[in-house]
């Protein structure tokens, strides 16, 4: 058995907002990726369109580790996979791990006075399956989650955690393409079902046309939607 990964307090790219900071959104970026890296990525799309009057955009760097479906070479990911594929377990070491690092990421917002309630947590890919693993079964009280081109397992641990959540739900705001060939559709597609199932408050847009990526469009109804949930 591997031993546990250690890790050191996580480097971050922060986006400051214009204006007083009374909300954040902490977005996770997929796998072999940078905070930086995701950052630039939706600068190329948008400009300055994720930036905020009041929101602090934040986005971490994961770690390198070994990671399974490279052979187990050395990369940047939140947790490790057994294979990519939703018919596998949660990797429980890594994702835990992980969900301890990011919980004090969220813990250094709440200490400059941001309550949870004004927190979003987001990411792509593997980062918006990382961010459902931190939001739902450690930080319910959160504003939102926000999954582009992510999946959960068939027997997440998140499922487990939502049936035995009391009180509400943060919604899920949840996007994809139909022409993914990484993130297979119908993984997402089973993923909003689930969440829809137990309660949990969802949007799922779809992108028939886009690839394992994000869009323009798909950035604007995110822009939207964080404003929605943390108005001015």
């Amino acid at each position: 058995m591997a031993a546990a990964m250690k890790v050191s307090k996580l480097q971050k790219n922060i986006v400051c907002q214009t204006g007083k900071h009374t909300a954040s959104v902490i977005f996770l970026h997929g796998s072999g990726d940078t905070g930086e890296g995701v950052y630039s990525w939706i600068k190329d799309l948008m400009g300055n369109g994720l930036v905020f009057p009041h929101i602090r955009m934040v986005f971490p760097t994961a770690p390198p580790r070994p990671y399974t479906p490279m052979m187990d070479q050395r990369t940047t990911v939140w947790f490790d996979r057994h294979r990519i594929s939703p018919d596998v377990p949660d990797h429980m070491e890594s994702v835990d791990t992980m969900c301890e690092h990011l919980n004090r990421l969220i813990e250094e917002e709440v200490n400059t006075g941001i309550p949870k309630e004004r927190i979003v947590l987001g990411g792509f890919s593997m980062g918006g399956a990382m961010a459902m693993q931190v939001a739902y079964r450690h930080h319910p009280s959160i504003a939102g989650v926000a999954a582009l081109s992510a999946f959960l397992n068939n027997d997440s641990v998140v499922y487990k955690a939502v049936k035995e959540a009391g009180g509400s739900l943060p919604e899920l705001f949840l996007c994809h393409g139909g022409k993914d060939p990484l993130v297979i559709p119908e993984w997402v597609k089973q993923t909003h079902r689930m969440m829809d199932s137990l309660g949990v408050p969802c949007q799922f847009h779809f992108f028939p046309k886009m690839y394992h990526e994000m869009c323009v469009q798909e950035l604007e109804l995110l822009r939207t939607w964080i404003l929605k949930k943390l108005p001015l």
